[in-house]
């Protein structure tokens, strides 16, 4: 179980917390006198579908139409627009944005989103929404023909750039 620091030399540690007088204030990090470099990342989603519902889908069979083309597009309008949505990441201009789809099994689609830009902040955060919300696209495309969907493992794999480097996680 992870605990939040809760003495005030700890709060000021984090980027995002300034004290004041009374208390505790959120606030957006300061990115200006950061480096700018070539930041990438790649996350990952698994959509896990009832026994034969998947190559139905595959198959034109959907309610809605073509599913991987309708959650490419939203996948990549979500990850451009993240910093509307998490309310302490900076907006970018995001230089490319790709989702990928690749069957893991009959049942399972692996959905990776993979991002990138030169700037001052990584680009984690806009992998992270652009797959998760190319997974939940899939949902909405598909639970016409059954509820048991089931979205999985939303995880960053990979990132680069910036004064931390490159990470990878060591069960991608």
């Amino acid at each position: 179980m992870t605990t939040r620091p809760t003495e005030p030399e700890k709060l000021s540690e984090l980027g995002h917390v300034k004290m004041t007088q009374d208390g505790p204030e959120s606030q957006m990090v300061d990115v200006s006198r950061k480096e700018s470099t070539d930041r990438v990342a790649v996350a990952r989603a698994v959509v896990e579908f009832p026994a034969g519902l998947l190559g139905r889908l595959r198959a034109g069979q959907g309610p809605k139409g073509p599913m991987e083309e309708t959650a490419r597009t939203a996948g990549i309008l979500a990850a451009k627009r993240t910093g509307e949505l998490i309310p302490m990441c900076h907006p970018l201009g995001l230089d490319h944005v790709a989702i990928e789809f690749q069957d893991r099994g009959e049942n399972a689609l692996e959905v990776r989103c993979r991002s990138a830009c030169h700037g001052r902040t990584g680009v984690e955060m806009e992998a992270m929404v652009g797959v998760s919300v190319a997974a939940l696209t899939i949902y909405d495309m598909a639970k016409g023909l059954d509820k048991g969907i089931r979205i999985q493992r939303v995880e960053l794999l990979e990132k680069s750039g910036g004064k931390s480097g490159h990470w990878r996680a060591s069960s991608s």
